[in-house]
């Protein structure tokens, strides 16, 4: 398991049931596979929301705006016509990059994505964050499970998180949220150390 995510997993307890991903077939519908820490990332939460700011976008979630291949569609032609209007971000301007969504910012439009180059391998994708409501993309030179550490536990180098770190953590499944059961009497949930 990739350090970042045995490290999340002991700061924030997965849930305990989850459906298992058809990965294969996400991975064909995007045209690329995926890195190894996202996908651990999924296999261990399911999509959901970490402490009520962070979705984890996943492929097999039902609902469009939480699910990996639906914001991947949306958000490609997006920033296909936010680009008409703005100037691509330089680590973009490689023929062939994409900026591929992994997570959405609750309340404030800005996605998280990955930055793919051609030939490159996708556990060598870094984490571009773009604000939403401007042109700001913040670079990140690491990969998204250890990105998600850092914002969590108060280490990222970014503004764009003013109510992270939180004394507590804890995450929420799409398949608890969409499906409107009751939370357990005791959420999964951790003091941080």
């Amino acid at each position: 398991m990739h350090p970042a995510v045995e490290r999340l997993t002991a700061l924030v307890p997965p849930p305990e049931s989850r459906r298992s991903r058809d990965w294969p077939t996400a991975e064909q519908q995007l045209c690329t596979p995926l890195p190894a820490d996202y996908r651990q990332l999924v296999d261990a939460y399911g999509g959901g929301v970490f402490d009520e700011t962070i979705w984890l976008l996943d492929p097999a979630c039902p609902d469009n705006d939480y699910n990996l291949l639906a914001a991947t569609t949306e958000r490609t032609e997006v920033l296909t016509r936010l680009w008409k209007a703005e100037t691509i971000p330089d680590q973009l301007r490689t023929p062939g990059a994409r900026a591929i969504p992994w997570a959405y910012v609750e309340d404030s439009g800005s996605y998280l994505y990955w930055l793919a180059h051609p030939g490159q391998k996708p556990d060598a994708w870094t984490v571009m964050l773009n604000e939403g409501r401007g042109p700001r993309w913040e670079p990140h030179h690491t990969t998204c499970a250890p990105f998600l550490l850092a914002v969590l536990t108060g280490h990222a180098d970014t503004g764009c998180f003013p109510d992270l770190p939180t004394n507590q953590h804890q995450f929420r499944s799409n398949d608890d949220i969409l499906e409107q059961t009751p939370r357990a009497a005791n959420p999964a949930h951790i003091t941080e150390q």
